[in-house]
């Protein structure tokens, strides 16, 4: 049995920035000599995603677009009333609207190992997401199998 965790420190540049880490993944799981397994990438950030798709710019607007479209950055979201939440910084930002999108997109993916490599299909990129950026991130590799 194999198990092999990695970090990984991203630093976004872009207050929704899709952060391509496919090769970063692919590396991890050839240097963890993985035959057959999971890999799983994942995220401890609560303003940032993990998600499979396709890198092409227009897609990559459609989907910043999809997230302002249902989430808004300007609505009354109760966590950004700062005075209402004891122990809260001063320099504490108004982000609910990013903590809500990451919720949409979800903390991490899981991807089939087969023989070294990551199984994703023809298109398919791994992203790290950062929808609150930008900031110095991390996300956590973890292979488990044989």
């Amino acid at each position: 049995m194999i198990t092999h965790t990695e970090e990984i420190c991203l630093d976004s540049t872009e207050k929704t920035d899709f952060i391509d880490v496919t090769d970063f993944v692919k590396n991890t799981v050839e240097e963890s000599k993985c035959n057959m397994g999971i890999c799983n990438i994942y995220t401890q950030h609560t303003t940032t995603a993990i998600r499979i798709n396709e890198n092409e710019k227009g897609l990559m607007k459609d989907i910043r677009c999809f997230l302002e479209t249902k989430v808004p950055p300007f609505n009354e979201y109760q966590h950004d009333d700062i005075d209402r939440r004891k122990d809260t910084p001063p320099d504490e930002p108004c982000n609910a609207h990013s903590h809500l999108k990451s919720l949409i997109l979800g903390a991490s993916e899981s991807l089939p190992i087969i023989k070294n490599n990551i199984a994703l299909g023809k298109w398919q990129r791994v992203f790290f997401v950062d929808l609150d950026g930008p900031r110095k991130r991390k996300m956590i590799i973890q292979i488990i199998g044989k």
